[in-house]
């Protein structure tokens, strides 16, 4: 070691700056991506007392925004508003500020590919617009859903393009997103957050600031050690959904209840987890993650069955949901085709306006292609917006009054949202198709009641 080369036990200048600043909570804090992940970061971090700039693409967005208006159900435009007004939270389209920020978090899209290969287009983006700006004293976090090894191959050395030393002049770190849309008990500063860092110094710092804003932060050893906790925690989901799904096909044509079953099942205090059944998965995490890891397997030529297999099981529901709608049709000696459909719910789950990946898109597309004359109501998406994967045409949600529910052949329950009145529903129904148990409480007109 040459005599002007800083000892390995003394922390180099910039960290020691940007961990007195995270500290005293003078560091800036940018989100990039303000979506259903980004927003509610950024409303974290305001909470804890940082200032903040939040970064997106999508000029509606920032227009919103800065508008003083959500465009996320649980996040209130009034306290948008305020934080604008008060400076505490900065919308902007402008990537060249990304220097102006201490800490920058990366929150924008993992899709994947019509051949189910990893789709890292939005987080190689993004890293190339931070290297472009990138600054002595920064912390940049990836928190987007993703491979083990993702930050370590792709992103570094993007931002190695920069020409600043990852641990000395700029510090790197992998933070799963854990966001559950609907849940008031579980916001995003009271879900424990895991971190893993390129090096001790930006483990350290990630756990700082995430410290300041969420209610634990759980260090791990490296950046894919939490790279595949992530993936692990929706297999997890995906593949006991799966299983309830599966068993839901086989008992139903044995003529028994499988949400009795599970109720009953969740009774024993140890050894069962419920998971429930539906018409399919949707959200932004199960119906995709779980394929990053089987993806990586393949590269390194090995097999994933277990996630193949409850891949194909939950991508078969829709199906499943559909022959059920045909069969409780044809028994009252009526096809699908000019057949009165009315879909509720188009979210992908209850009580939140998030319709990415939903199933009732593909309930859609099924029942349009069979010839149904197909509306929907949902209390939270009035509009349906177009989606990247599905064919469905402009639509907008019908008013759930008597005369239309009565005016359908058939009313299927996609989504179970809590301001639905499902007395009601039946009452005025003349064929309720149930994917989701919703109408357990229901005690009349229940011969009109098929689950499916």
């Amino acid at each position: 070691m040459s005599p002007n080369s800083p000892s390995e036990n003394v922390p180099p200048e910039q960290f020691v700056a940007l961990a007195s600043a995270i500290e005293q909570q003078t560091a800036k804090v940018g989100v990039i991506g303000l979506g259903y992940v980004g927003l509610p970061l950024i409303q974290a971090f305001v909470r804890a007392g940082f200032r903040t700039i939040g970064f997106d693409s999508d000029p509606t967005k920032i227009e919103r925004l800065l508008a003083g208006q959500s465009y996320i159900k649980h996040i209130d435009s009034e306290w948008i508003a305020h934080c604008i007004a008060e400076k505490q939270f900065e919308p902007t389209a402008d990537m060249q500020r990304l220097q102006e920020a201490d800490a920058l978090l990366i929150c924008v899209p993992t899709p994947l590919s019509a051949s189910r290969d990893p789709d890292l287009t939005y987080v190689e983006n993004t890293a190339r617009m931070i290297a472009k700006a990138l600054r002595p004293g920064q912390l940049i976090v990836l928190e987007s859903t993703t491979y083990p090894s993702t930050t370590r191959d792709v992103v570094l050395p993007i931002l190695a393009e920069s020409g600043l030393q990852v641990g000395q002049d700029y510090f790197l770190a992998y933070s799963p997103e854990r966001e559950d849309p609907g849940n008031p008990d579980f916001n995003a500063s009271r879900i424990p957050k895991v971190v893993g860092g390129h090096d001790e110094p930006s483990l350290s710092l990630a756990c700082d600031l995430y410290g300041h804003a969420v209610v634990q932060t759980v260090p791990v050893s490296s950046l894919e050690v939490a790279e595949a906790c992530k993936i692990l925690e929706n297999i997890y989901r995906a593949v006991n959904i799966a299983l309830v799904n599966e068993l839901k096909t086989l008992l139903s044509k044995l003529d028994i209840d499988v949400w009795e079953v599970i109720d009953a099942a969740k009774t024993k205090p140890f050894g069962f987890q419920a998971f429930y059944p539906g018409p399919g998965l949707g959200g932004h995490c199960i119906p995709i993650d779980p394929f990053y890891l089987s993806w990586l397997a393949r590269k390194n030529e090995l097999s994933t069955r277990f996630i193949e297999l409850a891949g194909e099981v939950n991508s078969s529901m829709p199906h499943y949901v559909i022959q059920r709608v045909i069969e409780a049709l044809n028994d009252r000696c009526q096809a699908v085709r000019g057949s009165k459909i009315g879909l509720l719910g188009v979210a992908y789950k209850k009580d939140v306006d998030d319709p990415r990946e939903s199933p009732s898109f593909k309930l859609m597309e099924e029942l349009l292609r069979r010839g149904a004359d197909l509306s929907y109501n949902d209390p939270h998406i009035p509009v349906l917006p177009e989606m990247r994967h599905y064919d469905v045409p402009h639509m907008s949600s019908q008013e759930l009054t008597p005369q239309w529910l009565a005016s359908q052949d058939l009313v299927l329950i996609a989504t179970d949202h809590s301001a639905y009145d499902y007395d009601f529903i039946v009452k005025h129904s003349r064929l309720v198709v149930d994917t989701r148990n919703a109408t357990k409480g229901v005690m009349e007109h229940r011969e009109r009641i098929v689950k499916a």
